[in-house]
């Protein structure tokens, strides 16, 4: 399950240094090895390329090739949902932050202005949704492209009709899951554990907290809950494990409906053990922990005829 991404990173390093695309990766490889598998591949081939001198300062590049940890990216795309500029203090300061997702006709990403010169564009109307806008000199953090005072963006006259507005997963295998990715992966349940319990507001569906005899939702006050669960499983797909969370909604898909019942879900739980199964959705730091864990929006089974048709190309 090759990653579309580093195969266009070391494509651009061959042509860019006039060296065989072989090289390229021979090198990778090295360089992984030489730092006992700290680095991804995507690492280390950026790694390569500043060792051999490349910069893509004066490159324009597509959504779907930038790659996390990428200095001085340009790109061009249209602005198709922008959030509410916030505000917070740091060091006594009030500061502003604005996001926005931005798509071109490969990918879309989102997109956080830090200077103050970026946000007025927002703030006196330049910039809203459907506009197309050139950003420069911006870096990549965890999937997300930020933009600070040394940064360029403003409005652009080119046009682009045709966007990818979906959310987009990438097929990757799990040791090479950066925070913040959308991904997809082909993975067994290794371990799973007892569900955890927690309210929800009937209206917008965000946590009620227990307060007197009822619960209170922030924004609807006093609300009659509804009881939802979550339960964490590990996945294995050959290449690394890592945690995952299954909310209320995704549970019956992988077989766990028996939640309050001890010895059904236990049953339940030893079924799923060893099943393989497409699992997609968002990697995010698990701040408690302080590692990554994937947070599984959906699960599928596998399609033999797709996978068989996938092994014969």
């Amino acid at each position: 399950m090759g990653d579309v991404n580093y195969e266009k990173m070391v494509a651009r390093i061959a042509q860019s240094a006039n060296l065989d695309l072989d090289e390229i990766k021979r090198r990778v490889e090295a360089k992984c090895a030489k730092l006992s598998g700290l680095i991804s591949k995507d690492g280390a081939a950026q790694v390569i390329a500043a060792e051999l001198g490349i910069n893509f300062e004066n490159e324009m590049f597509k959504i779907d090739e930038l790659i996390p940890g990428m200095r001085k990216v340009n790109l061009v795309g249209k602005v198709i949902n922008l959030f509410p500029v916030r505000t917070f203090e740091r060091n006594g300061q009030e500061n502003k932050v604005a996001n926005m997702i931005v798509a071109d006709e490969t990918s879309n990403i989102k997109v956080v202005l830090w200077d103050a010169t970026h946000i007025d564009l927002i703030e006196k109307g330049h910039v809203k949704e459907e506009i197309v806008v050139e950003i420069r000199n911006a870096n990549v953090r965890d999937n997300e492209v930020h933009l600070g005072s040394f940064s360029e963006f403003k409005v652009s006259s080119e046009q682009l009709s045709e966007v990818k507005t979906e959310k987009v997963l990438k097929e990757k295998n799990i040791v090479d899951f950066n925070v913040g990715d959308a991904v997809s992966v082909r993975a067994f349940v290794v371990q799973s554990f007892d569900p955890r319990f927690f309210h929800v507001c009937p209206e917008c569906k965000k946590k009620a907290v227990p307060e007197g005899d009822g619960f209170n939702c922030n924004e609807h006050g006093k609300v009659v809950p509804e009881k939802r669960a979550l339960i964490n499983i590990v996945l294995d797909d050959g290449t690394e494990t890592m945690r995952a969370v299954l909310f209320h909604d995704t549970l019956p898909k992988l077989g766990l409906s028996e939640l309050e019942n001890a010895d059904l879900l236990l049953q339940q739980k030893q079924n799923i053990l060893g099943k393989e199964m497409v699992f997609s959705g968002n990697v995010r730091m698990n701040n408690f922990f302080n590692n990554p864990e994937f947070i599984i929006n959906d699960l599928q089974e596998i399609n033999l005829d797709e996978l068989f048709a996938s092994l014969d190309k």
